[in-house]
């Protein structure tokens, strides 16, 4: 039992539940390397939504309203943290959702799809096929999912395919705390925030943007400016964090 009084209180709860999520066989055990990653850059960050973040969301949801075809892929870190956060975000948006897995197998395609689909998420089924340009198992989707999307919002997501989802022509908005990712460096639109804080502001700014605001707004979007944001944002925060010990 984490006491409530615990200083870390927040992020310890978020560990247990992956590593609850892990032993129920939803999240792969590298993915709990890749959740201490991103927290240490959250602490950088003062493990808050900075306001280049919060306009980044606002351009996510722009992109998602304005795509023909949005699909939400769910890897099982996302689906242990936000399954309830990506039901909303799939009704406000009109996104489709997918499961897409590096370390895949049968079993936990069902259990992350059996967890999100608890949580109203409307996940795609069918027989994948090996549609993006990858050797690994990421490359499988589905046709009438990731396959036809032109637009795919890849929550933590791994560099290789976001890249090669770039090459296949489609628009990708990153959901990542680290900057200097791959991912990030390669998405269309990188998200510097934490999951948690960025699915559900994603789904607010999709309810109180009209087609055509969300149209304006899709064109302008610069991803290279919120990677430099947030890089300075880092600097600053390690600079104020120096002074505070002199």
């Amino acid at each position: 039992m984490i006491p409530e009084d615990h200083p870390r209180y927040a992020a310890l709860v978020v560990r247990e539940r992956l590593a609850d999520a892990m032993r129920a066989g939803i999240v792969a055990p590298e993915g709990l390397i890749a959740q201490g990653r991103g927290e240490a850059f959250d602490y950088l960050l003062g493990e808050r939504t900075t306001a280049s973040a919060a306009r980044a969301e606002i351009d996510a949801a722009a992109m998602l309203l304005a795509a023909r075809r949005p699909v939400i892929s769910v890897n099982g870190n996302t689906a242990a943290l936000s399954a309830h956060q990506l039901a909303d975000l799939q009704e406000a948006s009109g996104a489709l959702v997918e499961v897409n897995l590096f370390h895949r197998t049968e079993e936990r395609m069902q259990r992350i799809t059996a967890l999100l689909e608890e949580h109203g998420v409307d996940v795609l089924a069918g027989a994948p096929e090996r549609l993006i340009p990858l050797s690994h198992d990421r490359a499988l989707c589905l046709p009438e999912g990731i396959g036809a999307a032109d637009l795919v919002l890849v929550p933590l997501e791994d560099g290789d395919r976001c890249a090669a989802l770039r090459q296949m022509g489609k628009a990708v908005i990153a959901v990542d705390l680290n900057p200097l990712s791959r991912t990030a460096q390669t998405a269309t639109l990188p998200v510097i925030d934490e999951v948690r804080r960025a699915v559900p502001a994603i789904a607010a700014a999709c309810r109180t943007m009209t087609p055509a605001e969300a149209r304006e707004r899709a064109c302008g979007v610069d991803g290279k400016r919120y990677l430099r944001e947030a890089l300075a944002a880092i600097a600053a925060r390690l600079e104020e964090m120096g002074h505070a010990l002199e």
